[in-house]
């Protein structure tokens, strides 16, 4: 099952760059792969159960965290690659692209979500490390998708500053994989490593802990290492933004999780939370406050990742109850961010601008995207009955028992971040509009998608399934 989830989109690019002969074929190839892997990961899922041992093979295996974190990403896949059929259409149409251009994305993104499995599936904290590398390789050239001179910027300052990053994450990796460390022929897997974390130096583990969370922590967008996500996640086609924003962040936070494991076990719990609550606050902060005054609604999704990649970097920080709230907010980001990239792809071609201020009346004019965008903030900002809210009100009560002044300026932070989320966006839903501008959604396999992933918000926020629950309080442990 591990193979297959890891051939299949392997096959799918080379068949999207070499024998794909319309935009039809190409998103038919995507649409199939992109399911498969959503099967497989339901059948890993369920093979998991509620059996608390990780199903493994020869540098491969997978546990209950790390297939959560693969679901979202066969969904968010399959739903980008729905979406991408009628994206690339439109703009195809509207003579921004040329169908080789569109051969590139979808070549691209197949081999983008193959990096991500892998990083998600192997043991080795080395083909981690190598996997979560090609992310940055593979979206590169699809950050820069336009050739216009801002996205050139962008795809530059996002390969640079990713892998200053993740030479960071490297000595991090090299220090736990040290013979000081484990001896001359320890472990080689995050399981084995933890197994004898007791045994370690703490001094080299603290060290390893503090490259690794700095420079996996640059790949997940943690201030100050934010700097380079608001203009990758602007400048991408939407249906990579989605999996940018949506799938993308939470892998090299996986990867900072299995090592605060190892990190716990061999120093104690204090010294690892201490630092992601801090990292996770400062996140939040800033984030909050730039979202205030933003004027791009791309770049104000992508502040609000690093918004709740803040949020959920303390969840896992303060521990406990926490980590299972903070599990939960990185399922509902996860699923409201790919829907809101992608419904900031059909108002990009309906109105062709990404200034807040040029957008007006989308009530009217897009009478599927409008409400479901304006869902999809309002979940986003935590509003009852939505899951968002319980996470974070469970996040910020777990935290006032130990972190009271941390907890109360998270909840100031929120409260600046939902004001300016309000102020902008009912100025896009509600005020003005533009009579000539004809009313209607672009495409159906543009809409389709939003559609499916609005119910399935709605549907996790008000009634989780006790075995879904069974199965995410089992990856909460293993934390």
């Amino acid at each position: 099952m591990l193979f297959l989830i890891l051939i299949t989109p392997f096959i799918a690019s080379i068949l999207s760059y070499v024998a794909a002969p319309t935009v039809s074929a190409l998103g038919t190839i995507g649409i199939l792969s992109t399911s498969i892997e959503l099967i497989s990961s339901i059948a890993l899922m369920i093979s998991l159960g509620s059996h608390p041992a990780p199903l493994t093979a020869r540098y491969l295996g997978v546990d209950h965290i790390g297939a959560v974190v693969l679901l979202l990403l066969s969904l968010g896949g399959l739903m980008s690659a729905i979406y991408a059929r009628g994206y690339t259409a439109a703009e195809m149409t509207k003579g921004i692209i040329g169908f080789n251009r569109a051969k590139k994305l979808y070549a691209q993104l197949h081999l983008f979500l193959l990096a991500m499995s892998l990083a998600i599936v192997t043991t080795n904290p080395i083909l981690t490390w190598i996997a979560i590398e090609a992310t940055t390789l593979t979206t590169a050239f699809l950050i820069s998708y336009y050739d216009k001179p801002s996205a050139m910027e962008a795809a530059w300052k996002y390969l640079m500053l990713n892998s200053v990053g993740l030479l960071f994450a490297f000595f991090g990796t090299l220090l736990f994989l040290t013979p000081e460390l484990r001896g001359a022929h320890g472990p080689e897997t995050w399981q084995g490593l933890l197994a004898q974390a007791e045994a370690y130096n703490p001094f080299i583990v603290k060290m390893a802990f503090v490259f690794a969370l700095i420079g996996y922590g640059t790949k997940v967008g943690l201030s100050p290492m934010h700097t380079w996500l608001p203009d990758a996640h602007s400048k991408a086609p939407s249906p990579i933004s989605s999996l940018l924003s949506g799938v993308l962040l939470n892998i090299p936070l996986l990867a900072i999780l299995r090592a605060k494991a190892i990190t716990d076990a061999a120093v104690g719990p204090s010294y690892a939370s201490g630092l992601l609550i801090m990292f996770g606050l400062l996140s939040l902060v800033i984030s909050s406050a730039i979202i205030l005054v933003q004027k791009n609604y791309k770049r104000l999704l992508a502040y609000s990742s690093i918004e709740n990649m803040g949020v959920v970097t303390m969840g896992f920080g303060i521990g406990g109850l926490a980590s299972y709230a903070a599990l939960l907010h990185m399922m509902y980001h996860s699923l409201t961010k790919s829907l809101l990239f992608l419904s900031a792809g059909t108002i990009l071609v309906k109105y062709g601008s990404t200034k807040i201020e040029g957008i007006k009346g989308m009530m009217k004019t897009l009478p599927i995207t409008g409400p479901i965008f304006f869902f999809g903030i309002l979940t986003l900002i935590g509003m009852p009955p939505m899951g968002i809210f319980f996470t974070e009100f469970t996040i910020l009560l777990s935290g006032m028992r130990y972190y009271p002044v941390v907890s109360v300026a998270a909840l100031c932070a929120l409260i600046v971040a939902g004001i300016g989320f309000m102020r902008h966006v009912t100025s896009m839903e509600f005020y003005g509009g533009e009579k000539s501008m004809a009313a209607g959604e672009i495409s159906v396999w543009m809409t389709a998608p939003l559609l499916v992933l609005a119910l399935i918000i709605i549907i996790a926020s008000v009634f989780l399934p006790q075995s879904i629950q069974t199965f995410l309080a089992l990856a909460a442990k293993t934390l």
